[in-house]
């Protein structure tokens, strides 16, 4: 996978898949920027790592739920590099279990917001910028295909969904020149499971799946710079299962 003069922004790139992506990008030769929103550490040490491997990358906090933030990612982005060859969408996030009986229009329009509204704030800026070879990778979820895992995960599972079927539809309005792709994560040892994830859950789910594991961030962040490179030519409007074989689609 050669990314060699190409500029990548990776959101949602401070942490865990994110901050794998960020890394992945730079080992195959791409400038990255990465947006950030509270985890500064993890996004400028991935940028320290970067430039002292002789790569090149900045780190920008915004919220990407916000026309104004995304704007000035993306123009920084061309103003510091000339140019947005490919996007790597990671924000977004559970935020709590709510059932129905509890779900307020407040935090529904919040879980939106975050996973969904993001991604096409995000895909709109950078496209604007793109040329033929354009690419775009969104993070979306096993929970798009499931429903999510257990009681009160079902806004978030509806918010994944949604981007897997916007990934569709981009796909037939941005090609032949952008290709637009998605990843759906299942079991992925991060943060998402270590705060929403019962212990006992994972031991079990990682039990009953055929390669006996957790996935890593450097598991997704391989496929997603394959999706994001020339040697994905091919593929648009797919959303790849990465989940060592716990859900068949």
């Amino acid at each position: 996978m050669n990314m060699q003069g190409k500029t990548a922004i990776v959101t949602g790139g401070g942490r865990d898949i994110g901050r794998a992506c960020a890394m992945r990008l730079a080992a195959a030769g791409a400038n990255v920027v990465i947006n950030y929103m509270n985890s500064s550490l993890g996004a400028d040490s991935a940028v320290e790592e970067i430039t002292a491997a002789g790569g090149k990358a900045i780190a920008l906090q915004g919220d990407m739920t916000k026309e104004a933030d995304v704007k000035a990612l993306v123009d920084t982005t061309v103003e510091t590099f000339g140019q947005v060859d490919s996007v790597v969408h990671v924000t977004g996030g559970l935020l709590a279990r709510v059932t129905l009986a509890d779900m307020t229009l407040a935090f529904w329009n919040r879980v939106m917001e975050l996973n969904f509204t993001s991604y096409m704030l995000v895909a709109r800026e950078c496209a604007k910028h793109m040329t033929e070879g354009g690419s775009i990778v969104a993070l979306a979820s096993q929970a798009g295909r499931d429903g999510g895992g257990g009681a009160g995960a079902s806004a978030y599972a509806a918010s994944e969904g949604a981007v897997m079927t916007f990934t569709r539809g981009l796909a037939k309005e941005l090609g032949p020149d952008i290709r637009v792709n998605a990843v759906c994560p299942g079991m992925i040892d991060t943060d998402f499971h270590n705060i929403h994830t019962k212990s006992e859950v994972r031991s079990h789910v990682a039990s009953i799946t055929p390669l006996k594991r957790e996935g890593s961030s450097e598991d997704v962040a391989n496929l997603v710079v394959y999706l994001a490179s020339d040697d994905a030519a091919f593929l648009t409007g797919t959303n790849v299962d990465v989940n060592g074989g716990l859900l068949f689609s």
